[in-house]
Protein backbone atom coordinates (compact mmCIF):
# COMPACT_ATOMS: atom_id res chain seq x y z
CA UNK A 1 0.00 0.00 0.00
CA UNK A 2 1.34 3.43 -0.93
CA UNK A 3 1.92 6.07 1.70
CA UNK A 4 -1.00 8.11 0.35
CA UNK A 5 -3.41 5.16 0.53
CA UNK A 6 -2.22 4.38 4.05
CA UNK A 7 -2.98 7.95 5.11
CA UNK A 8 -6.50 7.67 3.68
CA UNK A 9 -6.99 4.35 5.47
CA UNK A 10 -5.72 5.77 8.77
CA UNK A 11 -8.05 8.75 8.46
CA UNK A 12 -11.07 6.53 7.84
CA UNK A 13 -10.19 4.15 10.65
CA UNK A 14 -9.87 7.08 13.07
CA UNK A 15 -13.45 8.04 12.18
CA UNK A 16 -14.77 4.52 12.77
CA UNK A 17 -16.75 3.69 15.89
CA UNK A 18 -18.65 0.61 16.99
CA UNK A 19 -21.92 2.22 15.93
CA UNK A 20 -20.44 3.67 12.75
CA UNK A 21 -18.91 0.51 11.26
CA UNK A 22 -16.53 0.68 8.34
CA UNK A 23 -18.83 -1.72 6.53
CA UNK A 24 -20.66 0.54 4.02
CA UNK A 25 -24.32 1.04 4.81
CA UNK A 26 -25.39 -0.54 1.53
CA UNK A 27 -23.58 -3.84 2.33
CA UNK A 28 -26.75 -5.03 4.06
CA UNK A 29 -25.94 -8.74 4.13
CA UNK A 30 -22.81 -8.08 6.21
CA UNK A 31 -24.88 -6.76 9.11
CA UNK A 32 -25.48 -8.97 12.13
CA UNK A 33 -29.23 -9.42 11.75
CA UNK A 34 -31.70 -11.88 10.24
CA UNK A 35 -32.16 -10.00 6.98
CA UNK A 36 -30.98 -12.00 3.96
CA UNK A 37 -30.80 -9.88 0.83
CA UNK A 38 -30.76 -11.64 -2.54
CA UNK A 39 -27.58 -9.82 -3.51
CA UNK A 40 -25.23 -7.07 -2.54
CA UNK A 41 -21.67 -5.81 -2.91
CA UNK A 42 -18.84 -7.77 -1.34
CA UNK A 43 -17.09 -4.57 -0.31
CA UNK A 44 -14.62 -3.43 2.32
CA UNK A 45 -11.96 -0.81 3.00
CA UNK A 46 -9.97 -1.65 -0.13
CA UNK A 47 -12.60 -0.34 -2.54
CA UNK A 48 -13.26 2.78 -0.48
CA UNK A 49 -9.58 3.70 -0.24
CA UNK A 50 -9.10 3.17 -3.99
CA UNK A 51 -12.17 5.26 -4.81
CA UNK A 52 -11.14 8.13 -2.53
CA UNK A 53 -7.57 8.20 -3.79
CA UNK A 54 -8.72 8.25 -7.43
CA UNK A 55 -11.37 10.88 -6.69
CA UNK A 56 -8.92 13.23 -4.96
CA UNK A 57 -5.66 12.54 -6.76
CA UNK A 58 -6.71 11.00 -10.09
CA UNK A 59 -5.71 12.78 -13.27
CA UNK A 60 -9.21 12.66 -14.76
CA UNK A 61 -12.63 12.48 -13.10
CA UNK A 62 -14.36 10.72 -16.00
CA UNK A 63 -12.94 7.61 -17.70
CA UNK A 64 -9.17 7.71 -17.35
CA UNK A 65 -6.24 5.53 -16.48
CA UNK A 66 -8.05 3.43 -13.85
CA UNK A 67 -10.86 2.56 -16.26
CA UNK A 68 -8.26 1.64 -18.88
CA UNK A 69 -6.43 -0.60 -16.39
CA UNK A 70 -9.71 -2.24 -15.37
CA UNK A 71 -10.58 -2.91 -19.02
CA UNK A 72 -7.14 -4.49 -19.50
CA UNK A 73 -7.48 -6.72 -16.44
CA UNK A 74 -10.94 -7.92 -17.50
CA UNK A 75 -9.54 -8.76 -20.95
CA UNK A 76 -6.77 -10.82 -19.35
CA UNK A 77 -9.17 -12.60 -17.02
CA UNK A 78 -11.53 -13.57 -19.85
CA UNK A 79 -8.76 -14.16 -22.39
CA UNK A 80 -10.16 -11.48 -24.71
CA UNK A 81 -8.10 -9.07 -26.80
CA UNK A 82 -10.12 -5.96 -26.01
CA UNK A 83 -12.74 -4.63 -23.60
CA UNK A 84 -14.72 -1.43 -23.22
CA UNK A 85 -16.16 -0.20 -19.92
CA UNK A 86 -19.45 1.72 -19.98
CA UNK A 87 -21.82 3.04 -17.33
CA UNK A 88 -24.03 -0.07 -16.94
CA UNK A 89 -24.61 -3.61 -18.11
CA UNK A 90 -27.69 -2.35 -19.94
CA UNK A 91 -25.51 0.12 -21.84
CA UNK A 92 -23.04 -2.68 -22.56
CA UNK A 93 -25.81 -4.63 -24.33
CA UNK A 94 -26.92 -1.51 -26.21
CA UNK A 95 -23.41 -0.72 -27.40
CA UNK A 96 -22.67 -4.36 -28.28
CA UNK A 97 -25.69 -4.66 -30.60
CA UNK A 98 -25.22 -1.14 -32.01
CA UNK A 99 -21.56 -1.80 -32.84
CA UNK A 100 -22.33 -5.24 -34.29
CA UNK A 101 -25.00 -3.81 -36.60
CA UNK A 102 -22.49 -1.29 -37.92
CA UNK A 103 -19.54 -3.70 -38.19
CA UNK A 104 -21.46 -6.56 -39.86
CA UNK A 105 -23.60 -4.23 -41.99
CA UNK A 106 -26.85 -5.62 -40.68
CA UNK A 107 -30.00 -4.11 -42.14
CA UNK A 108 -33.16 -2.96 -40.41
CA UNK A 109 -35.38 -6.00 -39.91
CA UNK A 110 -32.54 -8.50 -39.63
CA UNK A 111 -33.21 -11.03 -36.87
CA UNK A 112 -31.65 -11.86 -33.49
CA UNK A 113 -32.84 -14.95 -31.58
CA UNK A 114 -33.16 -14.77 -27.79
CA UNK A 115 -35.06 -16.33 -24.91
CA UNK A 116 -38.61 -15.10 -24.33
CA UNK A 117 -37.85 -15.29 -20.59
CA UNK A 118 -35.32 -12.93 -19.08
CA UNK A 119 -34.51 -9.32 -18.37
CA UNK A 120 -35.56 -6.55 -20.80
CA UNK A 121 -32.05 -5.22 -21.33
CA UNK A 122 -31.16 -8.22 -23.52
CA UNK A 123 -34.17 -7.48 -25.70
CA UNK A 124 -34.30 -3.68 -25.76
CA UNK A 125 -31.12 -3.02 -27.81
CA UNK A 126 -32.42 -5.28 -30.58
CA UNK A 127 -35.59 -3.18 -30.86
CA UNK A 128 -33.70 0.10 -30.42
CA UNK A 129 -31.49 -0.81 -33.39
CA UNK A 130 -34.49 -1.57 -35.64
CA UNK A 131 -33.66 -5.26 -35.65
CA UNK A 132 -36.27 -7.97 -35.16
CA UNK A 133 -36.26 -10.04 -31.95
CA UNK A 134 -37.20 -13.67 -32.56
CA UNK A 135 -38.11 -15.52 -29.38
CA UNK A 136 -37.52 -19.10 -28.32
CA UNK A 137 -39.38 -20.85 -25.52
CA UNK A 138 -37.53 -22.34 -22.56
CA UNK A 139 -36.90 -25.85 -21.28
CA UNK A 140 -38.76 -26.04 -18.00
CA UNK A 141 -36.10 -28.25 -16.39
CA UNK A 142 -33.15 -25.91 -17.11
CA UNK A 143 -35.00 -22.58 -17.59
CA UNK A 144 -32.61 -21.94 -20.51
CA UNK A 145 -34.06 -21.54 -23.97
CA UNK A 146 -34.79 -24.67 -25.96
CA UNK A 147 -31.97 -25.12 -28.48
CA UNK A 148 -34.15 -27.23 -30.77
CA UNK A 149 -36.57 -24.35 -31.00
CA UNK A 150 -33.69 -21.90 -31.44
CA UNK A 151 -32.48 -23.84 -34.48
CA UNK A 152 -35.98 -24.10 -35.91
CA UNK A 153 -36.40 -20.32 -35.67
CA UNK A 154 -33.35 -19.58 -37.86
CA UNK A 155 -34.17 -17.95 -41.22
CA UNK A 156 -32.03 -16.35 -43.95
CA UNK A 157 -32.40 -13.07 -42.03
CA UNK A 158 -31.03 -14.46 -38.75
CA UNK A 159 -27.73 -12.79 -37.85
CA UNK A 160 -27.04 -13.85 -34.26
CA UNK A 161 -28.21 -15.79 -31.22
CA UNK A 162 -28.09 -13.68 -28.06
CA UNK A 163 -27.56 -16.06 -25.14
CA UNK A 164 -28.49 -15.00 -21.60
CA UNK A 165 -27.61 -17.81 -19.16
CA UNK A 166 -30.08 -18.43 -16.35
CA UNK A 167 -28.60 -17.11 -13.11
CA UNK A 168 -25.14 -18.17 -14.33
CA UNK A 169 -26.13 -21.56 -15.78
CA UNK A 170 -25.39 -21.56 -19.52
CA UNK A 171 -27.11 -23.70 -22.20
CA UNK A 172 -25.25 -26.48 -24.02
CA UNK A 173 -22.16 -24.75 -25.43
CA UNK A 174 -21.27 -27.51 -27.90
CA UNK A 175 -24.77 -27.48 -29.36
CA UNK A 176 -24.72 -23.68 -29.64
CA UNK A 177 -21.43 -23.81 -31.55
CA UNK A 178 -22.81 -26.56 -33.81
CA UNK A 179 -25.89 -24.46 -34.61
CA UNK A 180 -23.76 -21.35 -35.17
CA UNK A 181 -21.42 -23.06 -37.61
CA UNK A 182 -24.14 -24.97 -39.44
CA UNK A 183 -26.29 -21.89 -40.08
CA UNK A 184 -23.51 -19.28 -40.17
CA UNK A 185 -24.95 -17.15 -37.37
CA UNK A 186 -22.99 -15.39 -34.65
CA UNK A 187 -23.11 -16.15 -30.93
CA UNK A 188 -23.39 -13.22 -28.53
CA UNK A 189 -23.40 -13.57 -24.75
CA UNK A 190 -25.20 -11.49 -22.15
CA UNK A 191 -22.88 -12.57 -19.31
CA UNK A 192 -24.23 -10.08 -16.78
CA UNK A 193 -25.49 -12.85 -14.44
CA UNK A 194 -22.78 -15.40 -15.21
CA UNK A 195 -19.41 -13.70 -14.80
CA UNK A 196 -16.97 -16.46 -13.87
CA UNK A 197 -18.86 -19.41 -15.33
CA UNK A 198 -16.56 -21.83 -17.17
CA UNK A 199 -16.92 -24.65 -19.65
CA UNK A 200 -14.11 -27.19 -20.00
CA UNK A 201 -11.88 -24.90 -17.95
CA UNK A 202 -12.41 -21.86 -20.19
CA UNK A 203 -14.38 -18.74 -19.36
CA UNK A 204 -17.60 -18.92 -21.34
CA UNK A 205 -16.84 -15.58 -23.04
CA UNK A 206 -14.18 -17.41 -25.05
CA UNK A 207 -16.86 -19.31 -26.96
CA UNK A 208 -18.68 -16.17 -28.16
CA UNK A 209 -17.98 -13.41 -30.67
CA UNK A 210 -18.64 -10.84 -27.97
CA UNK A 211 -19.88 -10.80 -24.41
CA UNK A 212 -21.19 -8.23 -21.96
CA UNK A 213 -20.85 -7.84 -18.20
CA UNK A 214 -22.69 -5.86 -15.54
CA UNK A 215 -21.20 -4.39 -12.36
CA UNK A 216 -24.52 -3.56 -10.71
CA UNK A 217 -24.31 -4.04 -6.89
CA UNK A 218 -26.18 -7.37 -6.97
CA UNK A 219 -23.84 -8.89 -9.54
CA UNK A 220 -20.63 -10.85 -9.09
CA UNK A 221 -18.41 -7.80 -8.72
CA UNK A 222 -19.56 -4.20 -8.58
CA UNK A 223 -18.43 -0.69 -9.36
CA UNK A 224 -21.74 0.80 -8.14
CA UNK A 225 -23.04 0.85 -11.68
CA UNK A 226 -21.04 -0.14 -14.73
CA UNK A 227 -20.72 -2.63 -17.55
CA UNK A 228 -18.25 -4.06 -20.05
CA UNK A 229 -18.21 -5.22 -23.67
CA UNK A 230 -15.50 -7.83 -24.42
CA UNK A 231 -14.33 -9.42 -27.66
CA UNK A 232 -11.36 -10.83 -29.51
CA UNK A 233 -12.40 -8.62 -32.42
CA UNK A 234 -10.58 -5.37 -31.66
CA UNK A 235 -12.21 -3.52 -34.57
CA UNK A 236 -15.63 -4.36 -33.12
CA UNK A 237 -14.61 -2.93 -29.74
CA UNK A 238 -13.17 0.15 -31.44
CA UNK A 239 -16.54 0.83 -33.07
CA UNK A 240 -18.27 0.17 -29.74
CA UNK A 241 -15.95 2.70 -28.08
CA UNK A 242 -16.85 5.30 -30.69
CA UNK A 243 -20.59 4.82 -30.08
CA UNK A 244 -20.07 5.01 -26.30
CA UNK A 245 -17.87 8.13 -26.56
CA UNK A 246 -20.20 10.54 -28.40
CA UNK A 247 -19.48 8.95 -31.80
CA UNK A 248 -15.98 10.35 -32.03
CA UNK A 249 -13.32 8.51 -34.00
CA UNK A 250 -10.51 8.91 -31.45
CA UNK A 251 -9.69 5.77 -29.49
CA UNK A 252 -6.98 7.05 -27.13
CA UNK A 253 -7.45 5.74 -23.60
CA UNK A 254 -5.67 6.35 -20.29
CA UNK A 255 -2.16 7.76 -20.60
CA UNK A 256 -2.47 7.61 -24.40
CA UNK A 257 -4.44 10.85 -24.08
CA UNK A 258 -1.22 12.55 -22.94
CA UNK A 259 0.63 11.70 -26.15
CA UNK A 260 0.97 14.81 -28.29
CA UNK A 261 0.19 12.85 -31.46
CA UNK A 262 -2.23 10.37 -29.90
CA UNK A 263 -2.29 6.60 -30.37
CA UNK A 264 -2.73 6.95 -34.12
CA UNK A 265 0.40 9.11 -34.46
CA UNK A 266 -1.47 11.69 -36.51
CA UNK A 267 -3.76 13.42 -34.04
CA UNK A 268 -3.63 16.77 -35.84
CA UNK A 269 -4.30 15.85 -39.46
CA UNK A 270 -6.72 16.41 -42.32
CA UNK A 271 -9.53 14.26 -40.97
CA UNK A 272 -12.44 15.94 -42.81
CA UNK A 273 -12.10 15.33 -46.55
CA UNK A 274 -14.00 18.45 -47.64
CA UNK A 275 -11.84 20.81 -45.55
CA UNK A 276 -8.22 21.63 -46.21
CA UNK A 277 -7.61 21.94 -42.46
CA UNK A 278 -5.71 20.04 -39.82
CA UNK A 279 -8.12 19.28 -36.99
CA UNK A 280 -7.81 17.46 -33.67
CA UNK A 281 -8.74 13.77 -33.96
CA UNK A 282 -10.50 14.07 -30.59
CA UNK A 283 -13.13 16.23 -32.28
CA UNK A 284 -13.73 14.10 -35.36
CA UNK A 285 -17.03 12.19 -35.33
CA UNK A 286 -17.92 9.17 -37.46
CA UNK A 287 -20.98 7.79 -35.66
CA UNK A 288 -24.19 9.12 -34.13
CA UNK A 289 -23.23 8.09 -30.63
CA UNK A 290 -24.03 8.38 -26.95
CA UNK A 291 -22.15 9.36 -23.81
CA UNK A 292 -22.01 6.15 -21.79
CA UNK A 293 -18.66 6.63 -20.10
CA UNK A 294 -18.10 5.58 -16.46
CA UNK A 295 -16.16 7.51 -13.82
CA UNK A 296 -12.50 6.76 -13.25
CA UNK A 297 -13.14 5.97 -9.58
CA UNK A 298 -15.42 3.16 -10.79
CA UNK A 299 -12.44 1.68 -12.60
CA UNK A 300 -10.45 1.92 -9.37
CA UNK A 301 -13.21 0.12 -7.44
CA UNK A 302 -13.33 -2.54 -10.15
CA UNK A 303 -9.61 -3.20 -9.85
CA UNK A 304 -10.00 -3.73 -6.09
CA UNK A 305 -13.00 -6.02 -6.68
CA UNK A 306 -11.04 -8.19 -9.11
CA UNK A 307 -8.59 -9.06 -6.34
CA UNK A 308 -11.53 -10.71 -4.54
CA UNK A 309 -12.93 -12.37 -7.65
CA UNK A 310 -11.72 -15.92 -7.03
CA UNK A 311 -13.07 -15.83 -3.47
CA UNK A 312 -16.41 -14.41 -4.67
CA UNK A 313 -16.69 -17.15 -7.31
CA UNK A 314 -15.98 -19.94 -4.81
CA UNK A 315 -18.38 -18.54 -2.20
CA UNK A 316 -21.21 -18.25 -4.72
CA UNK A 317 -20.81 -21.93 -5.61
CA UNK A 318 -20.54 -22.92 -1.94
CA UNK A 319 -23.56 -20.84 -0.91
CA UNK A 320 -25.65 -22.12 -3.81
CA UNK A 321 -24.99 -25.71 -2.79
CA UNK A 322 -25.70 -25.07 0.92
CA UNK A 323 -28.90 -23.11 0.33
CA UNK A 324 -30.22 -25.51 -2.31
CA UNK A 325 -29.62 -28.44 0.07
CA UNK A 326 -31.91 -26.73 2.60
CA UNK A 327 -34.71 -26.26 0.06
CA UNK A 328 -34.30 -29.83 -1.20
CA UNK A 329 -35.86 -31.01 2.09
CA UNK A 330 -39.18 -29.57 0.92
CA UNK A 331 -41.06 -32.14 -1.20
CA UNK A 332 -41.60 -31.67 -4.95
CA UNK A 333 -39.30 -28.70 -5.50
CA UNK A 334 -36.94 -28.87 -8.48
CA UNK A 335 -33.63 -27.12 -9.14
CA UNK A 336 -31.39 -26.27 -12.07
CA UNK A 337 -28.32 -28.49 -11.98
CA UNK A 338 -24.81 -27.90 -13.25
CA UNK A 339 -24.07 -30.12 -16.28
CA UNK A 340 -20.79 -32.07 -16.67
CA UNK A 341 -17.74 -29.98 -17.72
CA UNK A 342 -19.35 -26.79 -16.41
CA UNK A 343 -18.32 -24.67 -13.44
CA UNK A 344 -21.23 -22.31 -12.86
CA UNK A 345 -20.71 -19.04 -11.02
CA UNK A 346 -24.25 -18.84 -9.67
CA UNK A 347 -26.07 -15.52 -9.47
CA UNK A 348 -28.86 -17.07 -7.44
CA UNK A 349 -30.55 -20.33 -6.44
CA UNK A 350 -33.43 -21.01 -8.86
CA UNK A 351 -36.36 -22.86 -7.28
CA UNK A 352 -39.02 -24.50 -9.45
CA UNK A 353 -42.26 -25.16 -7.56
CA UNK A 354 -44.82 -27.80 -8.55
CA UNK A 355 -47.63 -25.25 -8.65
CA UNK A 356 -48.44 -21.60 -8.01
CA UNK A 357 -49.88 -22.34 -4.55
CA UNK A 358 -46.55 -23.74 -3.34
CA UNK A 359 -44.63 -20.79 -4.75
CA UNK A 360 -46.97 -18.25 -3.21
CA UNK A 361 -46.81 -19.91 0.20
CA UNK A 362 -43.03 -20.35 0.14
CA UNK A 363 -42.34 -16.78 -1.01
CA UNK A 364 -44.66 -15.41 1.68
CA UNK A 365 -42.88 -17.37 4.43
CA UNK A 366 -39.44 -16.27 3.26
CA UNK A 367 -40.32 -12.61 2.76
CA UNK A 368 -42.09 -12.35 6.11
CA UNK A 369 -38.91 -13.61 7.77
CA UNK A 370 -36.59 -11.13 6.08
CA UNK A 371 -35.35 -13.47 3.32
CA UNK A 372 -35.55 -11.72 -0.04
CA UNK A 373 -36.89 -13.54 -3.09
CA UNK A 374 -37.00 -12.56 -6.75
CA UNK A 375 -39.07 -13.77 -9.68
CA UNK A 376 -37.18 -15.31 -12.56
CA UNK A 377 -37.04 -11.78 -13.95
CA UNK A 378 -39.88 -10.84 -16.32
CA UNK A 379 -41.19 -14.35 -16.92
CA UNK A 380 -42.65 -14.38 -20.41
CA UNK A 381 -41.68 -10.86 -21.53
CA UNK A 382 -44.66 -10.77 -23.91
CA UNK A 383 -47.06 -10.38 -20.96
CA UNK A 384 -45.63 -6.94 -20.22
CA UNK A 385 -47.28 -3.86 -21.78
CA UNK A 386 -44.12 -2.62 -23.50
CA UNK A 387 -43.74 -5.84 -25.49
CA UNK A 388 -47.22 -7.30 -26.14
CA UNK A 389 -47.06 -6.30 -29.82
CA UNK A 390 -43.91 -8.33 -30.57
CA UNK A 391 -45.48 -11.81 -30.67
CA UNK A 392 -48.29 -13.92 -29.21
CA UNK A 393 -47.53 -14.92 -25.64
CA UNK A 394 -49.48 -18.18 -26.00
CA UNK A 395 -46.85 -19.43 -28.45
CA UNK A 396 -44.54 -20.02 -25.48
CA UNK A 397 -46.26 -22.44 -23.06
CA UNK A 398 -43.25 -23.16 -20.84
CA UNK A 399 -42.47 -19.48 -20.45
CA UNK A 400 -46.06 -18.84 -19.42
CA UNK A 401 -45.75 -20.82 -16.19
CA UNK A 402 -42.52 -19.20 -14.98
CA UNK A 403 -44.14 -16.38 -13.02
CA UNK A 404 -46.53 -18.91 -11.50
CA UNK A 405 -43.95 -21.38 -10.26
CA UNK A 406 -40.35 -20.11 -10.39
CA UNK A 407 -38.40 -17.78 -8.11
CA UNK A 408 -34.89 -17.49 -6.77
CA UNK A 409 -33.04 -16.56 -3.61
CA UNK A 410 -29.52 -15.17 -3.42
CA UNK A 411 -26.19 -16.91 -2.98
CA UNK A 412 -23.99 -13.82 -2.73
CA UNK A 413 -20.72 -14.17 -0.76
CA UNK A 414 -22.15 -11.62 1.65
CA UNK A 415 -24.57 -14.33 2.85
CA UNK A 416 -22.61 -15.81 5.73
CA UNK A 417 -23.23 -19.02 7.70
CA UNK A 418 -25.48 -17.33 10.27
CA UNK A 419 -27.78 -16.11 7.51
CA UNK A 420 -27.81 -19.55 5.91
CA UNK A 421 -28.75 -20.96 9.33
CA UNK A 422 -31.57 -18.41 9.49
CA UNK A 423 -32.93 -19.70 6.15
CA UNK A 424 -32.71 -23.26 7.45
CA UNK A 425 -34.46 -22.42 10.72
CA UNK A 426 -37.30 -20.61 8.95
CA UNK A 427 -37.93 -23.54 6.62
CA UNK A 428 -37.71 -26.08 9.47
CA UNK A 429 -40.24 -24.10 11.45
CA UNK A 430 -42.67 -24.15 8.52
CA UNK A 431 -41.88 -27.61 7.17
CA UNK A 432 -45.30 -29.05 8.11
CA UNK A 433 -46.99 -26.73 5.61
CA UNK A 434 -45.29 -28.50 2.71
CA UNK A 435 -45.95 -32.13 3.59
CA UNK A 436 -47.88 -34.11 1.02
Amino acid sequence: MTNRKQKILNFLENMETEEDSFIPQFCHNLKNDNKVYYGGPFFDKDEIVEAIETLIFGKWFSSGQKVYEFESEISKLLNQKSSLMVNSGSSANLIAITAAKKYYNWQDGDEIILSVVGFPTTLNPIIQNNLKPVFADIEYETLNFDLNEVENKITPKTKAIFVSPVLGNIPDVERLIEISEKHKVLLFLDCCDSFGTKYKGKNISEYFTLSTLSFYPAHHITTGEGGMVCSNNQDLIRIARSFAWWGRNCYCVGVENLLSKGSCGKRFSKWIEDLDLEIDHKYFFTEIGYNLKPLDLQGAIGLAQLKKFDHIHKKRIENKNKIQAIFEKIPNLKFCQEAPNYEVSWFGVPIICPDSKTKKKLVAILESNGIQTRNYFAGNILYHPAYTNLDKKDNYPNANIVLDRVFFVGCSPTINNSKIEHIENVLKKNHEQFKN
